[in-house]
């Protein structure tokens, strides 16, 4: 069963305490792309880039088993561009650069053979974009996570909410759910979003861990210690490609194996930081992966006795 994921491709250029990098491989959907390959291999992608993107990029989703029809190629275009210096705490950032190019009038198609989807993953694009995807499917997946930020909230929140409503699964971080709902408490918060039509709800809240939702229940992931941090973008989105591709890959989506699937989702995350970009989330072995989740397993598990 398919997993349909729909976001950006692109180039960043990052900044950090720790080093810089030139021009290198980043977008939402790449992160989840690859970071899903790990769990599912029927993935689709759709997505937008120009005739500057190298072939040798794409060739490399491919080796993940990430299928790129839905890749569309603007010819005379450059592909979306981001720029971004971090602080010392790599918690705040200060963007440099936004180059929309072949974003600025993307209309996403969903090719037929893309209709077959189980679970749709709608990485950080516009809400009306998002919203046209959903709508050209034939039958709704079993299963549609939505990843949004602060800029659609200040810019179009009325289409915001109209997306939100649409989707079984929405991924934010902590200061994100506090500026959509207008609560302090992350409880509080996350009711209030939840009565805007989303079942469950993913809180991230970077090093601190992850919250996850739903209406009566309410699970916390913690975030694996790590020695060495490099560089935190596209760490949420690795997250939500481990997520989805875990959920897609066992075809539960209980709330008993969304809080597994957290788990794996984070395990993916702790190693998208650890180096620049995508780097240390291509070519992972299934140990390795097996590895960094048991540590998490190890992490939260303890045994304790009452009397």
């Amino acid at each position: 069963m398919s997993l349909l994921v729909v976001g950006t491709v692109a180039f960043d250029a990052i900044e950090t305490p720790f080093g810089k990098t030139d021009k290198i491989l980043g977008g939402a959907a790449t992160y989840i792309a690859l970071s899903a390959s790990y769990f599912t291999k029927k993935i689709n992608l759709v997505s937008v880039v120009g005739d500057d993107f190298p072939n040798e990029n794409i060739k490399m989703l491919q080796k993940h088993e990430v299928n790129t029809d839905g890749l569309q190629i603007i010819k005379g275009q450059k592909t979306f561009f981001w720029a971004g210096k971090y602080h010392n705490d790599l918690n705040n950032r200060d963007t440099i650069t936004t180059e929309l190019n072949v974003l600025e009038h993307f209309n996403p198609v969903v090719p037929e053979a893309y209709q077959d989807c189980e679970f749709l993953m709608l990485g950080n694009l516009s809400p009306q974009v998002q919203q046209q995807v959903i709508t050209q499917l034939k039958k709704r997946p079993k299963l549609i996570v939505l990843d949004t930020m602060n800029f659609w909230m200040d810019i179009a929140l009325p289409e915001l909410t109209k997306t939100i409503s649409m989707v079984d699964v929405l991924t934010i971080n902590d200061a994100e759910a506090r500026q959509l709902s207008g609560e302090y408490s992350l409880v509080k918060a996350a009711q209030k979003i939840l009565a805007m039509g989303p079942k469950y709800l993913i809180i991230k809240k970077g090093e601190h861990g992850a919250l996850l939702f739903n209406k009566e229940q309410v699970f916390f992931a913690p975030a694996l210690p790590l020695e060495d941090v490099f560089d935190p973008t596209g760490a949420g989105d690795t997250f939500a490609g481990g997520f989805i591709g875990y959920l897609a890959k066992t075809q539960d989506i209980s709330f008993d194996n969304m809080k597994r699937a957290i788990i794996f989702g984070s395990a993916m995350a702790s190693f998208c930081v650890e180096k620049f970009g995508t780097e240390n989330i291509v070519g992972l072995t299934e140990k390795q992966v097996h590895k960094r989740v048991q540590e998490f397993i190890d992490l939260a598990q303890f045994d304790i006795s009452l009397v």
